[in-house]
């Protein structure tokens, strides 16, 4: 059996809970502060503070909700659009060789924040799972979140409700 460690992940952890939840408060400010790219009436983009990998993003429904059956027809539609959009942007300006794309859904599944529905975009690249995180509890993310904010938000800039 394969394992995928992700030690670099305790830091998230131990962090603790913020005040509110992370994408309702994405939904609140502007894009470009706080790590969110774009935000509307029906969904937000974010970058994921603790990466996987460069251009971690991630998109939820701007509604405080936890279970996939209670989108509305409005917001499955807008975070698929987004998802397109995102994966087209990534694609353009990170040239990676694929994607992870899918959401735990419950705490039994995995999930980091279980009470606010969300979808996980993590670009991929050949030989982007090394050593460094089993042999020195470190995981080499290329690109700082500054950097991979500047580049990306002029590109969710006019995507349109």
């Amino acid at each position: 059996m394969k394992q995928i460690w992700a030690p670099w992940r305790v830091e998230y952890i131990q962090a603790g809970k913020a005040e509110g939840c992370v994408f309702c408060n994405a939904g609140a400010v502007k894009p470009g502060e706080e790590l969110v790219l774009w935000n509307g009436s029906a969904s937000v983009v974010l970058l994921n503070k603790f990466p996987y990998n460069s251009g971690h993003l991630m998109v939820a429904p701007a509604r405080h909700v936890s279970k996939v059956e209670e989108l509305t027809p409005e917001e499955s539609g807008d975070i698929f659009r987004l998802i397109r959009h995102s994966v087209s942007v990534l694609k353009d300006l990170m040239n990676p060789d694929g994607f992870n794309i899918g959401m735990n859904v419950g705490r039994a599944a995995g999930a980091g924040i279980d009470d606010h529905l969300h979808i996980h975009i993590v670009p991929r690249w050949n030989g982007d799972a090394n050593f460094m995180p089993v042999l020195a509890d470190i995981k080499i993310i290329p690109e700082h979140l500054d950097e991979t904010m500047k580049k990306l938000l002029p590109r969710f800039k006019d995507i349109g409700q």
